[in-house]
């Protein structure tokens, strides 16, 4: 129940408009996204580091970040905050579980590790120090399929950054650039975006001419030109034995292709190995 309150609350207080909501194609699945929320202690302690201005810039920032970035994947429509009101208004809790009308998925993110500190080196015979900053942070983004409120996803990212340029000053150094924060924010907001649409909406091959494939994958959703992806062919479902429940269906590799190039919503790419590639077959991202 506390879960169900939390989601509930959450997508209340954050699910933002797109300005899209009315122009989405048909068909498109329904995503809530709620407030990026740091966890107690991570707040506690960033606080008594005196950085709790840093911590408050990247939450501001990946709650917008989030909409963009899954905005961009073109698979999903956000839900503006112009519809919320209906939405919340048609909410069913029964027994600890969950139906939020109107929304397929809800994506919820919380903060679990904060760390902005400088590294310093001395140089005693010039009088001089040099400073640079380094920005690391953990996120966590859990995928919940809103009509059942399971849980069909979590998994935990980490990311940092380091001032590329030494700072020497022989008084004090000031606060440097808070260009780390916003480049770190972005790249965990493409991180959690990419991974909800590779979830949801595995990437696959749309079309095969000869030794090359399309895939329904463009700009804006972690693909980029040389990265070898492997491909899959699906099989029949698969249940578990204890649970009856659906594992989702087998998935044969098949080959690998290599990117070739990036489009605004498709891309292109090389086979590389082929034992059946074929239209329809799943792709799967490098694991990074």
């Amino acid at each position: 129940m506390k879960l169900t309150r939390f989601l509930l609350a959450s997508l209340g207080t954050a699910v933002l408009a797109t300005g899209l909501f009315a122009q989405q194609a048909p068909g498109l699945k329904k995503i809530g996204i709620s407030d990026v929320k740091p966890t107690p202690a991570i707040v506690e302690s960033v606080k008594k580091a005196g950085r709790a201005n840093s911590l408050d810039r990247v939450v501001q920032a990946l709650d917008s970040q989030l909409i963009d970035r899954v905005q961009s994947t073109r698979k999903f429509e956000v839900i503006a905050r112009s519809d919320l009101a209906s939405i919340l208004k048609d909410a069913d809790v029964t027994g600890g579980a969950f139906k939020v009308n109107g929304v397929d998925y809800l994506l919820v993110t919380s903060i679990d590790d904060f760390q902005d500190f400088e590294e310093t080196a001395t140089f005693a015979a010039l009088g001089k120090t040099a400073t640079r900053r380094v920005v690391r942070f953990s996120a966590v983004g859990k995928i919940y399929e809103s009509e059942t409120g399971k849980l069909i996803e979590s998994t935990n990212f980490q990311i940092s950054t380091r001032d590329s340029n030494e700072n020497i000053d022989s008084a004090k150094n000031g606060e440097l650039s808070d260009a780390l924060l916003l480049d770190i924010t972005r790249g965990m907001a493409d991180k959690i975006a990419n991974r909800v649409a590779d979830v949801i909406f595995p990437a696959k091959i749309i079309s095969r001419i000869d030794k090359q494939v399309t895939l329904n994958r463009g700009d804006g959703t972690g693909i980029a030109i040389g990265q070898l992806w492997q491909v899959f062919a699906l099989g029949e479902e698969l249940v578990d034995p204890d649970t009856g429940v659906s594992l989702g269906r087998e998935e044969l590799p098949v080959g690998k292709i290599r990117v070739t190039r990036v489009n605004p919503k498709t891309a292109t790419a090389d086979i590389v190995e082929d034992a059946g590639i074929d239209k329809g077959a799943i792709v799967r991202p490098p694991q990074l």
